[in-house]
Order: C-alpha cells, then sequence, then structure tokens
C-alpha cells in the first residue's frame, strides 16, 4: 500500500507540475500566431510560423493531457454519471481506465515507431533501435523531415509526443489506483 501511495502522490506531483508550465502554452501560440499575422501583412511572410503553431498546439494537448485527466477536467458523458454514488463512480471508472490504458498502450507504441522512422530506422524492431541510439550503440539513420518548405526536423515533436502518451499512462495508472483505493475504502 505505501508503494501505491508513493506512485500516486509522484506521478500526481509530476503532471501537476508539468501541466501548470504547459498551461502557459497558449501564449506561446498567440505569439507565433500574431508574429504570423504580422508578418503576413507587413513583412514577407515567414515560412515557419504556421509549422511551429502546430508543433506548440501538439505540445500544449499532449503535455497537457496528464493534467487533464488529473484534474477530472476530461469529457466524459455525464447523462448518468453525475447521480451515482462515489462507488459506483470508482467502480464505472475502475473498468473504463482499463481500455484507456489499453489505448495509451498501443498509441504509444506507434508513436515510439514513428519516432524511431523519423530517426531513420526503416525496419522491423523499432524499440530495439530506439534502446540502442539512447545508449550511443547505434547512431541515427537519415532524420525525417517535414515536407514543406521549411523542412523542419520530425524527431523533437515526435519525442515530445511520446513524452507525453507515457505521462498520460502514468496518469491513467494512477487513477485506477486511487479508484481501487476507493473502493477499498467503501467497502471497510
Amino acid at each position: 500500500m505505501k508503494f501505491i501511495t508513493s506512485y500516486i502522490l509522484i506521478v500526481d506531483t509530476v503532471n501537476h507540475r508539468i501541466g501548470r508550465i504547459v498551461m502557459f502554452g497558449i501564449f506561446v501560440m498567440m505569439a507565433i500566431l500574431l508574429w504570423s499575422s504580422i508578418s503576413k501583412t507587413f513583412f514577407l511572410p515567414s515560412l515557419w510560423t504556421l509549422e511551429v503553431a502546430q508543433f506548440a498546439m501538439v505540445s500544449y494537448y499532449i503535455l497537457g493531457g496528464p493534467y487533464s485527466i488529473q484534474m477530472g477536467s476530461n469529457v466524459r458523458m455525464d447523462l448518468f454519471y453525475g447521480e451515482w454514488s462515489v462507488r459506483k463512480k470508482a467502480q464505472f471508472d475502475s473498468i473504463t481506465v482499463l481500455f484507456l490504458l489499453f489505448f495509451l498502450g498501443v498509441l504509444l507504441y506507434g508513436a515510439l515507431g514513428s519516432t524511431a522512422y523519423s530517426l531513420g530506422h526503416y525496419g522491423d524492431e523499432p524499440l530495439q533501435f530506439l534502446s540502442k541510439v539512447a545508449t550511443g550503440l547505434e547512431s541515427p539513420g537519415r532524420l525525417e523531415r517535414s515536407p514543406t518548405a521549411w523542412r523542419p526536423y520530425l524527431w523533437p515533436i515526435k519525442l515530445v509526443m511520446c513524452i507525453g502518451i507515457f505521462l498520460m499512462l502514468l496518469q491513467a495508472i494512477s487513477e485506477l489506483l486511487k479508484d481501487i483505493i476507493k473502493l477499498r475504502e467503501e467497502r471497510a
């Protein structure tokens, strides 16, 4: 039980802090889009603004997801849920979070494969490739670039997506553990 409460505390603290910082990403996006509008109106249009705004939006959304789950501000069908008891909500949430865990696991696997591809790995076993790159046993291949005129490298944003999905997976496990604790307390 001590491990479970420690896990919940650590994951909730990390995701809360990241979420509070990422919350200000909206101002970064506003600044980028403001510069885009100014440069298109008065100067030569900047090629980088649209993609940087998209990358900022992805970072904002993906890294803010765990915080949203933690705060309970994710979208939920509240037709019946709002009227249920704490125990029934915990039972329902503990079942539905299993679907979320499966979805996030598949999403993380795909994101890791996409990140490996962006680092120049075109074969099977993307996880082996990433572990070798991380330990320095293998160097990245030809890095994937965006097909636009600006042509930024794509691996940084794909890495942010992997981190965000992983943090969301950890937060979903934390929420499952909280529901299990609620069910045990209600039973006692």
